[in-house]
């Protein structure tokens, strides 16, 4: 043909290779995902900022491309790439389909599909710069004096209303993948969620951090295996400094205090993807009688995701995604994230995630164990509010296990005994935080000699022995109860006993579960969601709203073999139950390691 001469040969070998493996799209996969995106609410959602430039009479409307993206991900198994999604718009679908769609028709050759190819990126990228939350643009080299140029022009409100839109987006799209599940959750007395940051490749290669130009991803960072991923060379506060002043020659040294980092251990550049899972925190994927699993046992999906530099603003981030969920109508569960969340600061996630009814559920680096925080007397340990005169042994329980001076069993059996000394609550949290709670003495648990009253009530409760003070008992040995606020002991605070059997069933469940699902939506043979390749357009919104229909693929896959090894209706299952592997038992873990069994 005359129309392949003017592509260069390796494109136009590309696309012949396409068309060799070209096949016809069923009309009914055709028609689902029409049904899916229809019900999904995107098309009006779109169509409220996403503004094309007048002129020719367009040939693609953001139903059509929306159409185009769901159904790339089913054809290739979770990933997109906007020639593939030229393909089956143009070439792949029935004429009948094309004409519903107000697909035009273009020649099948090399000048036709780079027509139609032109048109699907346009759209794409103006869907993607109403949304697009970053000042910088992709795929150019910026310098830094230029890249903080535009930071400092930007409109800060206009970012943040596209940010707000890029939230939007990503919400409805992973909230029609778990449609068939809607009832299902809704009938849960609460939603419990597992929140992790797993680390993505963007489509460009990383620049040198304090170089004089940035990569052709500018929104993205490079992801460190140690610590909390944060790129040690860039500064907390700001990404985009002013150039540094001309090197002197001969060998740099670094300033004193800075620590050398070795370029071996920055592992990727590209994002950190705060997702959300939602898993079942009362029930483990056990099977049924009959060797099926339990319907009534949802399978972990995701829920919410965010993308920004690695180790920046995970509380933000989580927060960001949280607030949506809530407006959908979740009720907040037990909550569980590794360590880079509670570690932020109490405002910005431990107080705010309370304020929304969640249970946080945490563990803790070696340093923050024992006594943590105290208020009117009443002492935080590892979490919990307990009287201040419980022994030691029992305060300091795992800064003794990491120390080696006990066992792991007398660690076990030393946070059991932690029970008798713990504050009980006499009324649930008001509206603002605030929280009664009772001296364990008065609430039946202990016994204590500055209450009388509390005395000889059997063996089996713990004796208090407070310590005499020349001002008296505090004040939590003073009153029947005290008001603790939301700002006591906040950074540390949780829900559940720390290392206790309730906090090991439901932590393991929700980290495991988050855990769990990056490997799954990982998987090289799948989504691949991790590589580079899988999503081949530059900036922080294409790669999150191509994350998002690759999570929402992810969750289909994941739901339909769940539903396909259901035994419903009294008829055997589609697909086998896939045997686990066995996992550690509840309650033989310690932060040193698992317990050995009795055996």
């Amino acid at each position: 043909m005359t129309a392949s001469r003017s592509l260069p040969s390796d494109r136009h070998e590309r696309l012949l290779a396409m068309r060799a493996k070209r096949r016809l799209i069923d009309d009914a996969d055709v028609e689902a995902a029409i049904e899916e995106v229809d019900n999904s609410q995107l098309v009006p959602l779109l169509e409220e900022f996403v503004h094309l430039p007048r002129g020719r009479h367009r040939t693609l409307h953001l139903r059509s491309l929306l159409v185009g993206l769901h159904l790339c991900t089913q054809d290739t198994g979770g990933k997109i790439v906007l020639e593939r999604v030229t393909d089956i718009l143009y070439f792949r679908i029935s004429p009948q389909l094309r004409a519903r769609l107000g697909i035009a028709e273009y020649d099948d050759h090399d000048q036709g599909f780079e027509a139609a190819y032109a048109v699907v990126r346009r759209i794409f990228h103006a869907m993607k710069d109403a949304m697009n939350p970053s000042p910088l643009p992709p795929n150019g080299h910026l310098s830094r004096k230029e890249a903080h140029t535009l930071t400092a022009a930007a409109d800060v409100d206009e970012l943040a209303e596209r940010e707000r839109r890029l939230a939007l987006f990503t919400e409805f799209v992973l909230d029609a993948s778990v449609r068939p599940l809607h009832d299902l959750l809704a009938e849960l007395a609460e939603v419990s969620l597992g929140i992790d940051a797993t680390p993505v490749r963007t489509f460009s290669r990383g620049r040198r951090t304090n170089g004089p130009e940035l990569a052709t991803d500018p929104d993205a960072g490079w992801y460190v295996r140690e610590g909390d991923h944060r790129d040690p060379d860039v500064p907390v506060s700001d990404a985009m400094r002013p150039p540094p002043p001309p090197a002197r020659r001969g060998k740099a040294k670094p300033p004193p205090g800075k620590k050398k980092t070795s370029l071996k251990k920055k592992y990727l550049y590209g994002y950190d993807a705060h997702l959300i899972v939602t898993r079942d925190t009362e029930h483990d994927a056990v099977l049924l009688d009959d060797g099926t699993p339990n319907p009534g046992v949802l399978p972990v999906v995701v829920l919410g995701v965010a993308l920004d530099k690695p180790g920046q603003r995970p509380a933000y981030n989580g927060l960001k995604v949280l607030d949506r969920l809530q407006e959908r109508g979740y009720k907040p569960g037990y909550l569980a994230g590794d360590r880079a969340y509670n570690n932020s600061e109490p405002a910005e996630w431990q107080i705010p995630i309370r304020a929304m009814g969640y249970k946080p559920v945490y563990d803790y680096r070696a340093d923050q164990l024992g006594k943590q925080d105290g208020t009117q007397g009443a002492i935080l340990v590892e979490g919990r509010w307990y009287c201040p005169s419980m022994p030691k042994p029992l305060i300091n329980a795992t800064i003794d296990l990491h120390a080696e001076r006990i066992d792991r069993e007398t660690w076990v059996r030393l946070i059991a005994a932690r029970r008798g000394y713990r504050l009980m609550p006499k009324q649930n949290a008001d509206a603002d935080g605030y929280q009664r709670m009772m001296c364990p003495a008065e609430a039946g648990k202990a016994q204590c000699s500055l209450k009388p009253h509390t005395m000889r009530r059997g063996i089996h409760l713990p004796l208090v022995d407070p310590e005499p003070s020349p001002v008296g008992p505090v004040k939590v040995c003073r009153q029947r109860a005290i008001t603790v606020g939301p700002e006591a002991g906040a950074k540390q605070w949780q829900a559940l006993e720390y290392g206790g059997p309730e906090w090991q069933k439901i932590y393991f469940r929700l980290r495991n579960s988050v855990e769990g699902y990056n490997g799954y939506a990982k998987n090289p043979l799948a989504e691949s969601i991790e590589a580079a390749g899988s999503r081949r357009i530059r900036g922080i919104a294409a790669q999150t709203i191509l994350l998002a229909f690759q999570l929402a693929h992810a969750n289909r896959r994941k739901i339909k073999k769940w539903l396909e090894t259901l035994a419903l209706g009294g008829e055997r299952p589609r697909r086998r139950t896939h045997h686990r592997r066995k996992t550690k038992e509840p309650g033989t873990w310690t932060p040193t390691g698992h317990l050995p069994s009795a055996a």
